[in-house]
């Protein structure tokens, strides 16, 4: 055959369409995307339906043959769309999930496009030179040290896993690297206040660390750190033989959005030599918020810093982005030797690699959304967003302080919102009984206000996640969306109360 004959023989014509083709896919594809945008506010958060139904919807043979790109694209519409929990909907206060935008979309989309393997400088010049810009506009929003580096990773526990294998290999006295972390001679301990987030225990079973020697630090009545009570454990695990390496901090916890007074924190850091990490996943980009940029005094103390642009910078996940204060403590736990991978340059900047600062070698351009989406918006559109997000959550908290029939359970920080339905009668009685029959109110409470979660989440118009302070049932939400407005606030209200009622029948 000749070898010229051999490309146009093997490929079909699908895998390689002409631009008019792809021009016309494109229109289709964005008409799409404008009309989900469009009427997001409009839908149910949350499809009423099965996993039964949807494999139903889904189900099929492997294609032999291929199926025309308009027929696909309605059915992503028709079945996928309709079939998925939408995140960007104004009222949808789960978890910490970002509400997207269409330009970050249409980023994701140009770099899917390009498709560069962001290893090093030399595989990717301008995509790689883009995410070190990136990383610089964060380090700046932060308030973090300019010699500092970074880079994009998945996602919050994937930058708290890098920034604690640091920590562990810098303060262990062995080449754990090499040795393992067997050969420590004695256990490592590290430090998180009892809200923190469960990736660092995750990430201490990963790295060998345990995770019995993960020592959770008692805190206040707003749910953060005790720097004293972590400074008496240290003391303690130092009388015992323990090896204390690493603390902590969370700028912004999951469950009520608490901020750890981090220079208190890294005060005890210092005092006794261990690294200083903070999460600040959830809430550290609030330092764009003019009202919330004093709760990070102190964060350009710390040795390794995990964020997450997939949640307060709006963009599509997954993003996460991860700190070092000293490049070089990156470089000796991630760096790693192959003839396949030298680099042969004279330039120090050309001779980047970012498999030197996390553990992956093909890595997707994440940065370009988040390019885009400080490029396009600006920090001060993005600022006043972040502003509008708490004013919701207090905007709430001062709702429920008015209802007979509502408790606060946390104090609102950021823009994490936690309390429980509590009908008058009962809350009555609360205020007067004894311990014993608090507890008894109690699981009545957590019993009921689990119901109204699942009522709520099922009914569509809003959608609450849960969490446990200090024992108890929470309805928890987190205003996470340029969309909110001060009307959303009072429809979930409206929404939990009538769930409420119509549980209890009326009463």
């Amino acid at each position: 055959m000749n070898p010229h004959e051999i490309g146009q023989a093997a490929a079909p014509p699908s895998l390689d369409p002409l631009p008019d083709q792809i021009l016309e896919m494109g229109r289709a594809a964005i008409g799409m995307i404008a009309d989900y945008y469009g009427t997001l506010q409009n839908v149910a958060i949350t499809p009423n339906t099965t996993s039964r139904a949807v494999r139903e919807q889904l189900d099929q043979e492997i294609p032999v043959e291929g199926e025309d790109f308009n027929v696909l694209l309605e059915h992503i519409s028709q079945v996928i769309f309709s079939l998925s929990r939408h995140n960007g909907h104004p009222r949808f206060f789960g978890y910490i999930a970002s509400s997207g935008t269409a330009a970050t979309a249409i980023a994701d989309l140009l770099a899917s496009t390009l498709n560069p393997s962001l290893t090093s400088w030399r595989s990717a010049p301008a995509a790689a030179e883009i995410e070190r810009q990136t990383i610089g506009w964060i380090k700046q929003i932060i308030g973090y040290v300019p010699e500092a580096e970074g880079l994009f990773v998945s996602g919050g526990s994937m930058a708290n896993l890098c920034g604690l294998a640091v920590a562990r290999d810098a303060k262990a006295p062995i080449n754990v690297k090499s040795l393992g972390c067997q050969n420590l001679g004695r256990p490592m301990r590290l430090y998180i206040s009892e809200e923190g987030h469960h990736s660092t225990s995750k990430a201490a079973g990963l790295l060998g660390i345990g995770h019995d020697h993960v020592r959770p630090v008692a805190v206040n009545s707003r749910f953060q750190m005790e720097a004293r009570a972590l400074a008496q454990l240290v003391e303690e695990d130092l009388a015992k033989g323990y090896l204390p390496f690493c603390v902590v901090a969370t700028a912004g916890t999951v469950n009520t959005g608490a901020c750890d007074r981090l220079e208190e924190i890294a005060e005890v850091a210092s005092k006794y030599g261990i690294w200083f990490h903070v999460d600040a996943c959830y809430g550290g980009f609030a330092a764009l918020a003019p009202s919330k940029r004093d709760l990070f005094r102190g964060i350009d103390r710390a040795d390794s810093v995990a964020l997450d642009p997939h949640k307060w910078l709006y963009v599509p996940g997954d993003c996460g982005c991860i700190l070092y204060h000293d490049p070089a403590r990156a470089r000796a736990t991630f760096g790693q030797e192959a003839e396949y991978i030298r680099i042969i340059a004279h330039e120090a900047a050309e001779a980047f690699a970012f498999w030197d600062y996390g553990p992956e070698l093909t890595r997707r351009f994440r940065a370009l959304k988040v390019w885009m989406m400080l490029s396009h918006v600006g920090t001060a559109a993005l600022g006043e967003a972040i502003e509008r997000n708490c004013q919701c959550a207090q905007y709430f908290a001062q709702l429920l302080a008015k209802a007979d029939d509502f408790e606060i359970m946390a104090p609102v920080e950021l823009s994490i919102f936690c309390f429980r339905y509590m009908p008058p009668l009962i809350k009555t009685a609360y205020t007067t009984a004894s311990p014993e029959q608090r507890k008894t109110i109690d699981q009545e409470l957590n019993a009921l206000n689990e119901r109204i979660l699942t009522e709520v989440q099922r009914g569509g118009s809003s959608y609450l996640s849960n969490a446990g302070i200090v024992g108890r049932f929470a309805l928890r939400g987190c205003v996470l969306n340029y969309r909110t407005r001060a009307r959303d606030m009072e429809i979930l209200l409206d929404d939990v109360r009538r769930a409420g009622q119509h549980l209890r029948g009326g009463g």
